[in-house]
């Protein structure tokens, strides 16, 4: 959704070596916000973003207007159902049927053989996985890894709208997560202690503000009670005043 940063570049770095035409889509996406005011302030500027691509030798930047996805009188929505109820999907309803819907869109106009996707938004990158395999798109999703700031806040364009202090404190974010592996490479597989630990290093910043910490199978997203060989995904939304910020962390018995 463009105001691109390093994340959104390893990403242009990874097509450019496995693809031989890159497209990049910038499009602010309204049908996924559930806050007006937050769309009116997501940040964009279209010419920064092509100066940053022009380093990374790519093909086509596609850049919609608003009027050329969604003309007057569109009433076609997708939705996604069991993957999009929790989490994100709790606290921003419809937020992935606007997903949903914009990537189809995106799919049917580009046809991509391949599209690359950061761990950050982990819950977007299943749902999108389980659209392409449902409805037959040729394109095979690549996931990449979280790209963090130096203090381990993952990078997001929200991160623009955050104050230096925020941000800084918005690192505890990450303690967080990296608290809880610890334990679990220490020995700790109840989902509930791993709840705990995060909340905890949370609640020790008094400015960031929970609105989920959740433990749940990394491929199912449902909630898990005990860790064992399968891929469990902690999660965590919290505010920092008024931006909203996500992250997670992957566990397992290999980790």
């Amino acid at each position: 959704m463009g105001a691109l940063h390093a994340g959104h570049l390893a990403l242009v770095r990874e097509a450019r070596q496995m693809s031989d035409v890159v497209i990049v889509s910038i499009f602010v996406n309204p049908t996924q916000f559930n806050e007006q005011k937050d769309f009116d302030k997501y940040p964009r500027d279209i010419t920064h973003d092509a100066s940053l691509l022009a380093d990374y030798q790519i093909d086509y930047i596609f850049a919609p207007d608003v009027e050329e996805i969604y003309p007057p009188n569109f009433s076609t929505y997708v939705y996604v159902e069991g993957l999009t109820e929790s989490l994100e999907g709790a606290s921003r309803p419809g937020h992935f049927r606007g997903v949903a819907t914009i990537v189809t869109i995106l799919f049917n106009t580009i046809r991509p053989d391949f599209a690359f996707f950061g761990q950050k938004d982990a819950q977007q990158v299943a749902v999108i996985s389980r659209l392409a395999r449902d409805l037959g798109f040729d394109t095979e999703i690549v996931l990449m890894p979280t790209i963090r700031e130096e203090t381990g806040l993952a990078m997001s364009s929200r991160n623009e709208r955050l104050t230096p202090e925020q941000r800084a404190k918005a690192a505890v974010i990450y303690r967080a997560l990296r608290d809880a592996k610890i334990a679990f490479r220490n020995g700790e597989r109840n989902a509930a202690n791993l709840n705990e630990i995060v909340r905890r290093t949370l609640a020790a910043e008094p400015e960031a503000q929970i609105e989920y910490i959740a433990v749940v199978d990394a491929e199912k997203l449902e909630p898990v009670d005990k860790i064992g060989e399968k891929p469990v995904m902690i999660a965590i939304a919290a505010r920092f005043g008024d931006v909203r910020l996500i992250d997670n962390v992957i566990v397992n018995q290999g980790t």
